[in-house]
């Protein structure tokens, strides 16, 4: 049975200002549309994604573009921390800001990236996630923000990295219904997804000009079938018949620390 009642507040702290929208972004706008409050976080202001901008001015631009894709989703709530991208260190200051974060949200559920990834800003972002997830229920730890009274479930978003471990699936959200929703938040990020990364890493390939040829060429860029794992837990929990039939889907795996939800409640924790 759900042990929580009422809307879900919940939480994505990512590292850069697209990350949360890249990982959780259909399951957002789920909850979203059900009346739970979702608000994204990002640690650094992305001041250094981009081959020709940098400093203020590319990171007003890419808040700008937070808010414009939040807009999109629905997402009521959102904020961009002033870390240097690229630059940032998993220091106790940032980690009191978390904390902070998380207890004036008071956040039923938190996600972030997994600590074994690529870039040192998703790492480090996922350290002090980690890191706080035991002292958000300390009162003397940052004292000025109440402690919260029961700890948040924790869970990490969807990589493709196999050491030393690879991801694993605990829940999946199927989001054909909300595909063209995801779609619209990334084009959202235009100094990402039309500019950075053609340039650094899709080989300099070149963007379309009409604005509905650049969203249906990001479209493809961005589009992946389901992993055999998440492939299984889909089946599992739509059925086999309808599983098949999914393309789109985003997957979590629940953190070791935090709150530990039975497998049943975890299920209706995240809308089918």
């Amino acid at each position: 049975m759900l042990e929580h009642h009422g809307p879900l507040r919940v939480i994505a702290i990512g590292a850069h200002p697209d990350d949360c929208e890249f990982y959780f972004g259909g399951t957002a706008a789920k909850l979203a549309a059900r009346g739970h409050q979702v608000k994204f976080v990002s640690v650094t202001n992305g001041d250094a994604g981009h081959q020709r901008l940098a400093g203020l001015e590319l990171a007003a631009r890419r808040k700008a573009e937070t808010e414009e894709a939040a807009r999109r989703l629905g997402i009521a709530a959102w904020e961009v921390l002033d870390h240097h991208d690229g630059l940032f260190l998993p220091d106790l200051g940032a980690r009191l800001q978390i904390i902070r974060c998380l207890r004036l949200w008071q956040a039923d559920i938190v996600l972030t990236h997994r600590i074994n990834d690529y870039h040192p800003d998703h790492r480090y972002t996922s350290q002090l996630v980690q890191d706080s997830a035991y002292l958000v229920l300390v009162p003397n730890i940052c004292p000025e923000a109440p402690a919260l009274r029961r700890n948040p479930v924790f869970l990490y978003f969807e990589d493709d990295f196999q050491k030393p471990a690879a991801f694993t699936p605990d829940v999946v959200v199927a989001i054909d219904d909300v595909w063209q929703k995801k779609v619209d938040a990334l084009d959202a990020h235009v100094s990402q997804f039309y500019e950075w990364l053609p340039w650094v890493d899709w080989n300099g390939e070149p963007v379309p000009c009409s604005p509905v040829e650049r969203k249906a060429w990001l479209e493809t860029k961005i589009t992946r079938p389901p992993s055999p794992r998440v492939r299984e837990r889909l089946s599992q929990r739509y059925g086999a018949e309808c599983a098949a039939r999914i393309r789109h889907a985003e997957a979590f795996e629940l953190c070791e620390y935090g709150r530990r939800p039975s497998p049943a409640e975890l299920e209706e924790l995240f809308p089918r």
